[in-house]
């Protein structure tokens, strides 16, 4: 089965195509905003490079639209103007082609694609992008949470901070380089409550710890990932020995970040539980939409026109997993 996956939750383009599990072809598009994704303008990136994206994929796999049987997109959650506009170019694609369409979850496909390509069978794990913070683990037939965010996503507070003292977006890779020369350990909010947790306090207390014009902004960028990953692996630490998991798995756009890697990697071997990170597929992309409709597909889920209405705040825990 050859299975094309479009990706369109926010500001990445993705466009996947897998063949019974192996990459034909990864092409992606991303909209880079000088302050903050703005929806409107986002959904109109993706509008413009659909259609050289669709076919840089097709040559990049050496095939043509009669080729595909099964195109898959996201679904939700995400930014409801890009949703529409991928689901409204994969039911055209569909309907053009007499392709059978199938929606699928965002967050379940980061998820998939790491155990995949991180050969786990099920692993703990958490989730970290712009919009989500989630620790899940799969059982009696979904991702159940154990933890997330109260407010605000990881990526999301570090986009924020970013915007407050002129970082630019995405600000998650720069704050990242900074805090390689942070010297100096500023105490901010550490928000855990039971197995969720807040960034919103220690977002507001790192911008007026720059504002006070008293700390260097390397410090702050090291103080502000220190205690933010340090949440993370607490609460990751408190679902691993809990559930008694012997895998975990980092994915979502932050899950690029070596020193959340590092945290958790320590973590892990304390626990005698093997952890891994799908190098290069943890931001957003088309491959791992074609992977999980791929796998929806196989277990027999097939979904009619009217099944694909996105859905902006599709929860990753209403997913019913049988494959």
């Amino acid at each position: 089965m050859i299975c094309l996956g479009i990706e369109g939750t926010a500001h990445t383009l993705g466009i996947g195509i897998i063949k019974s599990g192996r990459i034909l072809a990864d092409i992606r598009r991303t909209y880079k905003p000088k302050n903050g994704i703005h929806p409107r303008e986002a959904a109109q990136f993706i509008s413009k490079n659909m259609k050289d994206a669709l076919y840089s994929a097709l040559s990049s796999a050496d095939l043509k639209f009669d080729d595909i049987d099964l195109i898959a997109f996201s679904q939700g959650p995400g930014l409801g103007p890009c949703l529409r506009t991928i689901a409204t170019a994969s039911r055209v694609l569909s309907l053009h082609y007499k392709i059978p369409i199938i929606g699928v979850n965002h967050c379940v496909a980061h998820i998939e694609i790491g155990r995949i390509l991180c050969k786990m069978r099920n692993p703990l794990a958490l989730y970290v992008s712009g919009g989500n913070t989630q620790i899940l683990m799969l059982k009696d037939g979904r991702y159940r949470i154990f933890g997330e965010t109260l407010d605000i996503g990881i990526g999301n507070m570090l986009d924020k901070f970013g915007r407050a003292v002129r970082l630019g977006h995405p600000a998650g890779p720069i704050i990242e380089n900074l805090a390689k020369n942070g010297k100096n350990f500023i105490e901010l909010p550490y928000v855990v409550k039971g197995t969720d947790l807040s960034f919103s306090g220690i977002l507001t207390s790192a911008i007026n710890k720059f504002k006070s014009k008293k700390y260097r902004l390397e410090d702050i960028c090291f103080s502000l990932q220190e205690t933010a990953f340090a949440m993370l692996t607490e609460v990751t630490e408190r679902a691993l020995a809990h559930l008694k998991a012997r895998e975990l798995l980092l994915t979502g756009g932050v899950g690029n970040n070596k020193r959340l890697q590092e945290m958790l990697r320590e973590m892990a071997k304390e626990h005698d539980a093997r952890f891994d990170v799908p190098e290069g597929y943890c931001s957003d992309n088309g491959v791992m939409i074609a992977f999980l409709g791929e796998l929806m597909y196989k277990s027999g889920i097939r979904h009619k026109l009217e099944d694909t209405i996105v859905k902006q705040k599709f929860r990753t825990d209403s997913v019913e997993v049988i494959w």
